[in-house]
């Protein structure tokens, strides 16, 4: 293995674009040749050009598999650079591009799965994971199991592979800058949640929680990192229940190590996760966590030791350990540092990139 391609055409920034961006910087570290394939202009394909890695752009549509001239061009780009290994984490670019790197002759075709939900049986996907694919990566056993739900019968179920998703945790000390909103806004004990404002996130039981500590004179500040199509809905509960004071909606954070240093607490009121990375990223910085009893967050949330796991859609006991965790100081601190060693064992992106490797390589 020598020449690898890491491909991710989606224009925004989230969680999978943040993996390959620091995938490739670390099989830089070990002397590969690394090529990405992003969208022009795309958040991915900017900050890879200023980390100094080659960069080829490319535009990708649900049906671009159907596109002849796509394939071809993907062809000559393998051939021409040598592709070895090629990584896809999203629908659209696997089928497109899996199927140019198996007319090219590339030697390891790689999915990276982070979507906990079930793979539609159909003659496409059963034809690339029986025939395609030769290696597949789950982000958790979580969505392992939706990934064989449908097509297990297609896969040699060892062929999945679980590999957590890992952090920097040598410079997460380093960085003890705090978010400047958070400092002048904030009251009392600071929680915190960040996470794309969609169904999926559950912020919107945020606001009920904070009606229900409100109700109990608690001194709370409930502060929210991120965009997304929920933010009328949420303002319009915010001010029905008149919490402008307790509940503040930050937009897009690009700074999650001042937006945790800046928090006492981390709620996280996702209905599913394929790998809750920001429980990761609260946990390094010694933050304990509220969460739902769901998905792949029991893989990452030791309950009662790194923080509380409750019954999904309990919110009445969400609040309660809320509140327990507001009112002792003690209990955050020890669950706080529990979590932080919990990552230094369990999701050292350095171990988790070796352990991916290894995979690739067969050892």
């Amino acid at each position: 293995m020598k020449n690898v391609c890491f491909f991710d055409s989606i224009k925004f920034w989230g969680g999978g674009e943040k993996l390959h961006l620091e995938y490739a910087i670390e099989f830089r570290k070990k002397n590969y040749k690394v090529i990405i394939i992003a969208k022009a202009h795309s958040s991915l394909s900017e900050k890879a050009i200023s980390k100094g890695l080659e960069v080829f752009h490319l535009t990708v549509r649900n049906i671009s598999f159907l596109n002849l001239f796509k394939i071809f061009e993907l062809v000559y780009f393998y051939k021409k650079h040598k592709i070895d290994t090629v990584i896809f984490s999203t629908s659209q670019d696997l089928k497109l591009g899996s199927f140019a790197a198996k007319f090219a002759g590339v030697k390891r075709i790689v999915y990276l799965r982070g979507l906990a939900a079930p793979i539609k049986s159909n003659f496409i996907n059963n034809l690339l994971f029986k025939y395609i694919l030769t290696h597949i990566i789950s982000n958790s056993e979580a969505t392992k199991s939706c990934i064989l739900q449908n097509i297990g019968k297609y896969i040699n179920h060892d062929k999945v592979k679980t590999i957590y998703h890992g952090i920097y945790t040598a410079e997460s000390k380093i960085n003890n800058h705090i978010c400047t909103e958070i400092a002048l806004k904030g009251k009392g004990v600071i929680l915190g949640n960040a996470g794309r404002l969609t169904h999926q996130k559950g912020q919107k039981y945020l606001i009920d929680i904070a009606v229900k500590l409100k109700e109990q004179k608690i001194d709370f500040t409930i502060f929210i990192a991120g965009s997304g199509e929920l933010q009328g809905e949420l303002e319009q509960l915010i001010e029905k229940h008149s919490l402008q004071n307790e509940v503040i909606l930050l937009g897009f954070v690009e700074d999650m190590d001042s937006f945790m240093n800046s928090i006492d607490i981390f709620l996280l009121t996702s209905i599913w996760e394929g790998f809750g990375y920001v429980l990761v990223e609260a946990m390094i910085k010694s933050k304990p966590i509220v969460a739902f009893d769901i998905s792949s967050n029991p893989e990452i949330i030791a309950n009662n030791e790194t923080g509380f796991l409750i019954k999904y859609p309990n919110l009445e006991l969400f609040t309660q350990k809320t509140q327990f965790l507001i009112q002792n100081v003690e209990v955050r601190k020890q669950m706080g540092e529990n979590g932080y060693e919990s990552v230094l064992r369990r999701f050292n992106l350095k171990d988790r990139i070796t352990e991916f490797e290894y995979y690739l390589l067969g050892k």
